[in-house]
């Protein structure tokens, strides 16, 4: 992976780097001005074994809340699965306030404000990648990084430096890259894949069981 000890981890709330984002977010803010309206930090803990790349903010979740897959339904899974397999503590209740905390786990996103109708483009992807690689540089190194989704997987094997022909997407798909470093696939735990069953509770429990059997229990 390429070194770097200078690119934050993350933006600031009122990032202005990606224009299209921003209108959005100000689009947002004049709806619904209680709302966090704004680019949102990574979640979780920092000497974390395993960190978890999402998309971007849902609208009415991350984008509300403040916090990443919280509020919506996509955090209602994931909090689930993540507490049946030991990476939380605590009750998730769809509040960044609500006391959860990560166990051995780090969640953020390859985009980290909401995009229009949840896509993203190139350009916002390539420049907050950014913020990716430098958390990605924060010491600790994870020891297992999770796509939710192929845009997190891309995203991810570009700030690897790696061909992402090599590593090819696909649901609970482990990929063995350098210096022990496991990149691990899920399809996104979306309502929207869920309600095609493209992506069911079975199927995303198993991803979490395999990080967990390779990871073993929490270092003490």
């Amino acid at each position: 992976m390429p070194q770097t000890g200078i690119l934050p981890a993350d933006p600031p709330a009122d990032c202005s780097l990606c224009p299209r984002l921003v209108a959005f977010r100000r689009e947002s803010q004049a709806k619904q001005p209680d709302w966090f309206n704004g680019a949102v930090t990574s979640f979780g803990d920092p000497k974390a074994r395993l960190l978890i790349v999402g998309l971007a903010p849902g609208l009415s979740g991350a984008n509300r809340t403040s916090r990443p897959f919280t509020g919506d339904f996509a955090g209602d899974l994931l909090y689930q699965t993540l507490a049946e397999h030991g990476f939380s503590r605590g009750n998730y209740d769809r509040r960044a306030d609500d006391g959860l905390e990560l166990v051995d786990c780090r969640i953020t996103n390859a985009v980290r404000c909401v995009p229009p109708q949840n896509k993203p483009i190139g350009a916002e992807i390539k420049t907050c990648r950014q913020f990716l690689l430098g958390q990605l540089a924060q010491p600790p190194r994870p020891r297992a990084v999770l796509a939710l989704g192929r845009i997190a997987h891309d995203s991810l094997l570009t700030t690897f430096g790696l061909r992402r022909a090599t590593y090819a997407f696909g649901h609970n798909v482990r990929h063995d890259l350098d210096d022990g470093l496991v990149l691990y696939d899920s399809y996104h735990c979306s309502r929207y894949n869920t309600n095609t069953g493209r992506l069911t509770v079975d199927m995303f429990r198993a991803v979490f069981a395999s990080i967990r059997a390779d990871l073993g229990p929490l270092d003490e």
